[in-house]
């Protein structure tokens, strides 16, 4: 519940505008906005089932093992991964990494193209104080199965200082690593590693753009044109050209009770949006264009050689729409306009 009064507090402008909005319009609104747009490429959202997966932070999509998503539960639940089946929602597979000490606070897994899963230690429930922070490396095993296996673990440090952040994706091109952090109002960024990292020494990451949103995952495209970085409302999509952002565009977002992961659909089509809690649901939307862009490329191309996007949604600055209908819930629901009355 704290990061939608944090959410409010940011739009505190529109929200004076909304405030006086009833319980019942709120759930007129609601059913008026519907999601945001659906996939239709096949694409099929599912409920994560395993009673042991309450804190869902980090999504990605297997490589190996189609219809398979990797994710993790936030915090101190140990140096667990689970491979969850997108058709059941079950978990068919529990690995424990070895290797790695006592994880702190886990918020993000992607796959690289070398086909191994990066799990980033990243988040810092301390406010952005911890000296360093950790990302451990594991070869994406070829059968699933629960298992035990030996990880490579890499100390994280900040040019310009600690951060806490939540979102760690893997160039699927490159390989490079690169870490935004949870910061809003001109002051997060995004953060490139080394070329490649070493095991023996500290990775120094530095800031290589700004980021005006409080970032909570992120991922690349599977052809590393675009990079999408989600929030817990709200979302931007950016171009990749010469290993930096362009843009940024607005997102479509689904509404989510505490949106925490993104991870895009093994074909590109789609985007893949997690939440936290028991029970949650990871939602499909649609990526505008991909779907002809892919069918009009030729199989020798691949998926390197089309634009791609997944931008739109609204003007940059302005609030979406899943933002504009959970302020009015919220403010109908829990009376935020004794939060304005002195404004």
């Amino acid at each position: 519940m704290h990061a939608w009064v944090l959410r409010l507090t940011w739009q505190s402008g529109h929200m004076r505008s909304l405030v006086g909005v009833t319980g019942a319009a709120a759930l007129l609104l609601l059913c008026a906005a519907g999601p945001a747009a659906a996939a239709d490429g096949g694409h099929e959202g599912f409920t994560i089932e395993d009673p042991r997966i309450t804190e869902s932070s980090g999504l990605a999509a297997s490589r190996a093992h189609p219809g398979i998503y990797w994710t993790h539960n936030d915090s101190d639940d140990g140096a667990h991964l689970y491979a969850v089946d997108s058709g059941t929602g079950k978990t068919v597979a529990t690995v424990t990494l070895s290797g790695v000490g006592a994880p702190r606070d886990v918020e993000a897994v992607s796959i690289g193209p070398d086909g191994d899963v990066y799990v980033g230690d990243i988040g810092d429930n301390l406010g952005g104080t911890w000296d360093h922070v950790w990302i451990y490396r594991f070869p994406e095993p070829k059968r699933l199965r629960d298992m035990t296996v030996k990880a490579t673990q890499y100390v994280v440090k900040y040019a310009d200082g600690a951060r806490d952040a939540e979102a760690l994706m893997v160039h699927p091109k490159t390989g490079r690593v690169y870490i935004a952090d949870k910061q809003r109002d001109g002051g997060g960024g995004l953060y490139e590693g080394p070329a490649e990292l070493s095991a023996s020494g500290t990775n120094t990451f530095r800031r290589v753009a700004d980021v005006d949103l409080w970032t909570t995952d992120g991922a690349f495209s599977p052809d590393g044109r675009r990079l999408l970085l989600r929030g817990y409302f709200e979302a931007t999509s950016y171009t990749w050209k010469d290993g930096r952002p362009v843009g940024p565009e607005r997102a479509d977002v689904p509404l989510q009770r505490q949106g925490e992961s993104v991870t895009y659909s093994p074909d590109g089509t789609a985007l893949m949006y997690g939440s936290e809690g028991r029970g949650s649901a990871v939602e499909p939307v649609e990526v505008p264009g991909a779907e002809g862009d892919r069918r009009a490329k030729s199989p020798s191309e691949g998926a390197s050689s089309g634009d791609g996007g997944e931008g739109g949604g609204g003007e940059d600055g302005k609030l979406g729409t899943g933002a504009v209908v959970i302020a009015v819930i919220i403010a109908a629901v829990f009376g935020v306009r004794r939060l304005f009355r002195k404004g």
